[in-house]
């Protein structure tokens, strides 16, 4: 992994992007759209054109030839609408997937991106809403081009009929267009602002749900839901006010098109009072009139989803356009090797140095919380290596010449607050349902008497973070989880600590016996793991103080005795 500088991506770059990757829909779906506007458009010209010729030739022919145009349009309209609606929402959804599953994984490396100011609610609001309102220009285009040709064909209709028609549709269109293009610029700034309060009131319920239990120990609930309400209303006003300038905006197009459709109609009556047109063309600039009204608001509306897209696109800039912090090396581990620790200094480690030969089961025992933290975020590449002083080598090779994925696959670090998904135990204990010992990690964990409990066995139905299971249950899961991986090395932290003694002695001895010939780091102040571990390493002030078996140091250390005896 390589320090690397990348240029900033911005919205406009990923607004193009999005178009570019969906040309081929955009065009069809322009052309179908088009095809719909330009039917729609005829139909108050084929009126006009009936009234001026059939009522005047009275004859059943003449009526007939009316009645199959008439039909001709309809299902020109009807049809064109629907596949072309078709064609653009799957290019728009497909769209949006993208950019979420972009974006997520951005979320899920956090050594490769540097997106320590956004919180998960905000990456989650900016995968969802954001994505999907950036994937909207897909369909913004097409529509406004469509418009554009209602717009152009009525125009021209008018203008055969009297030029100043054509002429009024024209200048009225670019001046309402003109008005709400100044309009859609406050738009897009109050949105861009509306989507950023409104992700940081996301963020915020993340962590009052996540820190629930030890709020309501120590009586903090009730100073955190007050801060979650001062955000929230943040949220709520800044909503109101970009309601407020959409409805200014709705209503400011509304009130200009309708007063150009009268324009229109009533330049169009008097021009046919004064004997200039027939009453057949009245009778189609009155009904043009009326339809341009449709095509006018969606072109006039289109200026705002372009802003509105465009303020999405520069929040997800923000993330996917984070400069890596690092750049995956090409190597990867030797299977099965070891796992050194040479000279790391991070945090509160000063130095830190030690070797896990491979297949040997080694337990460190920390005198301080924040040193095993550190060690943690260091070995599950949560720290990337320039983060850090020192060199971290798995199966003989450096952390920094290896990609996050590569270290993962070989070497999986367990936290003690690991995350319980919503699902089953099942899916939890193996997402990917291709564990070959799912059956053994379930006995190692000592979770057989949570399975054993429901009569769905593993299929027992788990909620969101686990809330309907115990502490010690959900610790179990998650052991179980982690073995079930079976890799080549496996970090526990404190695995242990919400089961009683008794169930942890079996589970140190189950870890012992399933990891036999496997390469396993505990990093722990359990007395029956460190009794497991073929050796244990003392982790005091940042740097390894003492080294010996659980019970050699429980006879020789007394400080150590203190520390992990209970």
């Amino acid at each position: 992994m390589k320090t690397d500088t990348q240029r900033p991506r911005p919205g406009v770059a990923i607004l193009r992007t999005a178009l570019r990757r969906n040309i081929g829909a955009m065009i069809a779906g322009t052309v179908l759209m088009g095809l719909y506007q330009a039917a729609e458009t005829a139909f108050p010209i084929a009126l006009g054109l009936i009234v001026e010729h059939t009522m005047q030739d009275r004859s059943l022919g003449s009526l007939g030839v009316s009645i199959g145009s008439l039909a001709v349009i309809i299902t020109t309209v009807s049809l064109s609408w629907r596949f072309g609606m078709r064609v653009l929402q799957k290019a728009n959804t497909t769209e949006a997937h993208r950019w979420r599953v972009q974006v997520a994984a951005c979320g899920l490396q956090p050594v490769a991106r540097d997106v320590d100011a956004l919180k998960s609610g905000e990456i989650l609001t900016i995968a969802t809403e954001d994505a999907d309102q950036t994937a909207d220009i897909i369909e913004v285009v097409p529509l406004l081009v469509s418009s554009l040709v209602a717009v152009v064909v009525a125009a021209v209709a008018l203008s055969l009929a009297d030029i100043r028609l054509g002429l009024l549709v024209i200048v009225g269109t670019v001046g309402i267009l003109s008005i709400l293009a100044v309009m859609s610029k406050r738009i897009g700034s109050s949105t861009q602002e509306q989507q950023a309060k409104v992700a940081r009131a996301g963020a915020k319920v993340a962590d009052l749900i996540i820190g629930l239990r030890p709020l309501h120990g120590f009586g903090g609930n009730h100073a955190a839901f007050g801060s979650y309400r001062r955000v929230s209303t943040d949220a709520k006003r800044q909503a109101v006010t970009v309601a407020r300038v959409n409805g200014a905006y709705a209503g400011t197009a509304l009130a200009l098109n309708a007063v150009l459709a009268a324009t229109v109609s009533l330049t169009a009556g008097w021009l046919a009072f004064e004997g200039r047109i027939s009453i057949g063309e009245l009778v189609m600039a009155v009904g043009l009139a009326q339809f341009i009204m449709e095509p006018l608001k969606m072109f006039s509306e289109m200026p705002k989803y372009v802003m509105i897209a465009r303020a999405s696109a520069e929040r997800m800039a923000l993330v996917l356009s984070a400069p890596p912090v690092t750049v995956p090396g090409p190597e990867r581990p030797v299977p099965g090797g070891d796992l050194e620790v040479d000279g790391v200094r991070h945090g509160t480690l000063r130095g830190l140095k030690f070797t896990v030969a491979a297949g040997e089961f080694v337990a460190i025992a920390p005198y301080q919380p924040r040193a095993a933290a550190d060690l943690v975020a260091v070995l599950a590449v949560n720290a990337a290596p320039p983060a850090y002083e020192g060199v971290v080598r798995l199966g003989g090779q450096e952390l920094a010449d290896l990609s996050v994925e590569a270290v993962r696959e070989h070497m999986l670090v367990n936290p003690y607050d690991a995350e319980i998904f919503g699902g089953t135990l099942r899916t939890n204990i193996d997402p990917s349902g291709s564990s070959r010992t799912l059956p053994e990690a379930v006995e190692a964990s000592m979770l057989t008497d949570v399975v054993a409990l429901h009569r769905d066995r593993l299929d027992y139905a788990v909620r969101d973070r686990g809330a309907n299971l115990s502490g010690g249950q959900r610790q179990r899961l998650s052991l179980a989880r982690a073995l079930a991986a079976d890799t080549d090395v496996l970090v526990l932290h404190n695995p242990t600590t919400a089961v009683d003694a008794v169930t942890e002695q079996l589970i140190a001895r189950n870890i012992a016996k399933l990891r036999r010939g496997r390469t396993t780091l505990v990093i722990t102040s359990s007395p029956a793991l460190l009794d497991a571990a073929d050796r244990v390493l003392v982790l005091d002030e940042g740097v390894i103080t003492a080294e010996d078996t659980h019970r050699n140091l429980l006879a020789g250390d007394e400080e150590y005795c203190l520390a992990v005896a209970r």
